[in-house]
């Protein structure tokens, strides 16, 4: 059973699957407290909360696991994904074609509860993700791209979420969930490419080309600062749009000049520490800002 729970935890990449769920999940109740305050729902639907949860958790994991299977016969050259249960031989590609399917169609399901347009874009997600990206980053570093689009729609779909079945959308609610998904697109690139230069050698098996050069050097580095530098304007168009206060300004500017720093450093040095340095930042970055701009919201 313990390694039942462990092979299913790498199946569906579980530390990825948490991230994405807590991003939508924390923007559902920035959706749900504005329109709370706008006096258009009368409370945050917690069951809808729980739906998204759940419902959020299932779409990634299939996603995952598809992108796994596509994958199988190259994790086994890679040192980072030669253990997972498909590559090292735990699963067999069946099983896990049953379980993706299983857990894309309950979640897509769950989702579609919520409103259409929830359901609609957690179909489109798990597809670009599995069919568009995976097979795109052996060819070309556009993959990156492709990779962020699905990347960035868990703040979407979690704010659309939060609008329900009852709610008319209007201009200002695509606006607002336009927006949480640019932050998170944006933040993609330094995010992707940190993580493509620290494992640049391992992805080499694979034939992986994710770096905008495909390879560590000075330009590869330039392209991943300056995506650092545009982060910092698109992380202030919530205050720029009202819907943000001086908290998120703040944090916004401290963060992303910190990101930049990083950023800057890798350009200078090109060495491995400094890329992580770059990668563990954007792990913080974007929970982070959510959680304040949720808290910006509350008091």
């Amino acid at each position: 059973m313990k390694q039942f729970f462990s092979d299913f935890s790498k199946l569906i990449k579980f530390r990825l699957t948490f991230l994405v769920v807590f991003s939508a999940s924390v923007t559902f109740l920035i959706g749900s407290k504005i329109q709370v305050d706008r006096a258009i729902l009368p409370q945050i639907d917690w069951n809808n909360w729980l739906i998204l949860i759940v419902g959020g958790f299932l779409v990634t994991g299939a996603a995952n696991c598809f992108n796994e299977i596509i994958e199988k016969d190259l994790d086994k050259l890679m040192s980072r994904t030669k253990d997972r249960p498909m590559p090292a031989g735990r699963m067999t590609t069946g099983q896990g074609l049953v379980l993706g399917l299983i857990m894309g169609m309950a979640g897509t399901w769950l989702l579609g509860k919520l409103n259409l347009e929830t359901g609609l874009i957690s179909v489109f997600s798990i597809l670009l993700y599995a069919f568009a990206y995976t097979p795109l980053k052996r060819k070309s570093p556009i993959a990156v791209f492709v990779g962020a689009i699905p990347g960035a729609l868990p703040p979407l779909i979690g704010y659309l979420a939060a609008l329900g079945k009852t709610t008319v959308f209007s201009v200002v609610d695509y606006q607002i969930a336009g927006i949480l998904f640019l932050v998170q697109f944006v933040w993609q690139f330094p995010h992707f490419w940190s993580i493509a230069w620290v494992l640049d050698d391992d992805y080499k098996k694979a034939g992986f080309r994710l770096l905008p050069t495909k390879k560590r050097d000075k330009t590869s580095a330039i392209f991943t600062f300056v995506s650092t530098l545009v982060l910092i304007p698109v992380s202030l168009l919530p205050t720029f749009y009202g819907f943000g206060g001086y908290y998120i300004a703040g944090v916004s500017v401290l963060a992303g000049l910190l990101f930049s720093w990083y950023g800057y450093q890798l350009v200078v040095k090109m060495d491995l520490p400094s890329a992580r340095k770059v990668m563990f930042c954007s792990f913080f970055y974007i929970p982070l800002v959510q959680l304040v701009l949720l808290f910006d919201l509350i008091v």
